[in-house]
C-alpha cells in the first residue's frame, strides 16, 4: 500500500535536507562542486545514494499530491545544494502519470530555474513523457519555447524526442534543429547533433540526407554522424 504523505511540503523539505546532509561526503561535495563550475553547492551524495535516500523518504513519508507536490518539488529545488534539486524532479516523475496536463507549465519553470544541462536533460525526458500522454500539447509548447530566445528550452524542444524512435515527429526534429543551424551556442550545437545520432539508430538514411542537405556547425554534424560511423 502506498504510504499516503501527511507532512507540509515546509516539513518534508527539511526531512530531506537533514537525512541528505547527514549522509553526504563534504570532501566529495569539492570535486562535485568543482566539476559544475561552481555553480552549485553539493551534499557530497553519489547518484545511487541519492536515489536510495530518496526511496527511504518516499517509503516512510509517501509523496505528496496536487498543489502540496509542487510546493515540495519548489522547496527542494529552490535549496541550494544540487542532490535537493535532484529530489524534486525524481519526486515529480515518481507520479508524471497520475498529473494533469497542466504539469508541463510547472517542467517549464523547472527548466528554466538553475539551468544547466544535469536538469535541463532530466526534465526533457520528462516533458517528452508528458507528451506522449497529452500529444496536442507538443506542437504549441515546444514551438514557444523555440521561440522563447531561452536556449534551455530550446534545448529541451530538441531533445525531449531522444526516446521515441519510430514515434518520433522527424518534420518538427529536423524544423527545430535547422532553426538553431546557425547558433554559436555549444549546447545547442551539441543538442541537435544528439538529437540526430539518436534518431540515425531509427532511419539511418533520412538522417545522413539531411546532414547533407542542411547547413550545419561541425559540431552538430559530428555528434549526428557519431553512431552511423562507428556502426559503418
Amino acid at each position: 500500500m502506498p504510504v499516503t504523505c501527511q507532512l507540509s511540503p515546509s516539513g518534508y523539505y527539511h526531512k530531506v535536507v537533514a537525512l541528505f546532509q547527514q549522509k553526504g561526503d563534504p570532501d566529495r561535495a569539492q570535486g562535485q562542486m568543482w566539476y559544475m563550475r561552481y555553480q552549485f553547492e553539493y551534499f557530497g551524495l553519489k547518484a545511487p545514494e541519492w536515489l536510495a535516500l530518496s526511496r527511504e523518504l518516499f517509503a516512510a513519508y509517501g509523496i505528496p499530491e496536487g498543489d502540496y507536490l509542487l510546493q515540495t518539488a519548489r522547496l527542494c529545488y529552490e535549496d541550494d545544494h544540487r542532490e535537493a534539486n535532484y529530489f524534486a524532479i525524481e519526486m515529480v516523475q515518481k507520479v508524471m502519470k497520475q498529473q494533469p496536463e497542466n504539469l508541463i507549465d510547472f517542467l517549464e519553470e523547472l527548466i528554466v530555474t538553475k539551468s544547466w544541462w544535469d536538469t535541463v536533460d532530466w526534465l526533457s525526458k520528462l516533458a517528452g513523457m508528458h507528451f506522449q500522454r497529452f500529444p496536442h500539447l507538443t506542437q504549441p509548447v515546444t514551438e514557444r519555447w523555440m521561440n522563447s530566445g531561452n536556449m534551455w528550452l530550446q534545448r529541451a524542444a530538441i531533445i525531449f524526442q531522444l526516446k521515441f524512435k519510430t514515434k518520433t515527429d522527424t518534420a518538427l526534429l529536423f524544423d527545430y534543429i535547422r532553426r538553431v543551424a546557425d547558433s554559436k551556442e555549444f549546447f545547442l550545437q551539441k543538442a541537435a547533433g544528439w538529437a540526430l545520432r539518436e534518431y540515425s539508430k531509427t532511419d539511418p538514411e533520412a538522417v545522413v540526407q539531411f546532414i547533407r542537405d542542411t547547413p550545419l556547425a561541425p559540431l552538430t554534424k559530428r555528434e549526428g554522424m557519431k553512431w552511423l560511423v562507428k556502426t559503418g
